[in-house]
Parts: C-alpha cells; structure tokens; sequence
C-alpha cells in the first residue's frame, strides 16, 4: 500500500469511526430514553459538506434550511447536524468541511426510501447551489 492509499484508508477509518463513536455515545444518552438504540443491522449514513466561498450569511442559513426539510423524510431513526468539532489537529482527522449530518435508519429499506424520496430529491436540488463538494459515507452496524 503506498503511502497515499494508507493516508486515504486512514481518514475512511477515522470518519467511519468518528462517527459510530458519536452515535453509541449519543445512543447512550436521550436517546435509550425513548427507546432509540441503535443495533447490528442499523445504517449510519454521515454526510459531509463543503460550502462555496464567500456565501452570504443569509445564503448560509438559507442553506441550513436545507436540513429542516430532510427531516421531513420518512424513514428516519436519528438525524444529527454538526460543524467540524475543535479536536486536536491529526493528519488523519479532515475538519475541513463546514457542516455534517449523520441520519440512522433502522435497515437498508429505509435509506433506500430516503435516498429516492421526492423530498430528499428537491431538497438536495434546491439547496446544492450552496456546495461545493459533497461526501457521504454509509455504514451497517455490527
């Protein structure tokens, strides 16, 4: 493996991580109140963005808006929005985008609702004029 394919596989790892990390960690909280426990078989589906330079103010709230109508799409267990947390600087750890959203599901059915929702759809075509890049990442649960 040279040393850029382990640099990438590193910072997959650490963004997989990171995010089941926050989850169990969250799942233990508010969350076991309501009987939300996230189990083997459950999809964590962590998206990144990576907004354009030298939006309005105005545009960025508009942008998070966005996230306001995701939420309305069914099938969702969990919905989590955040910015990059102030963690010690690594060359594993990518902060560089501007805001995350971690969605649970209970199975592959539901993402897969979500994912060819007219809603998700329209969202992701009215708001997309405010980014720049977009990754996601999908897991199953163990």
């Amino acid at each position: 493996m040279t040393k850029m394919e382990r640099r990438n596989f590193l910072k997959s790892v650490a963004v997989a991580g990171t995010s089941a990390t926050v989850l169990s960690a969250c799942a233990t909280g508010a969350n076991d109140a309501a009987g939300q426990e996230l189990t083997a078989g459950c999809i964590v589906h962590s998206v990144y963005f990576w907004l354009k330079e030298g939006l309005a103010k105005e545009e960025e709230q508009d942008f998070l808006n966005f996230f306001e109508a995701l939420k309305k799409v069914p099938g969702i267990h969990s919905f989590h929005v955040g910015k990059p947390a102030a963690t010690t600087a690594r060359e594993v750890v990518d902060n560089s985008f501007q805001y995350s959203l971690i969605v649970t599901f209970k199975n592959l059915q539901d993402i897969n609702t979500y994912e060819k929702h007219p809603d998700h759809l329209a969202a992701s075509e009215k708001y997309s004029k405010y980014w720049t890049k977009v990754a996601v990442r999908d897991m199953e649960l163990i």
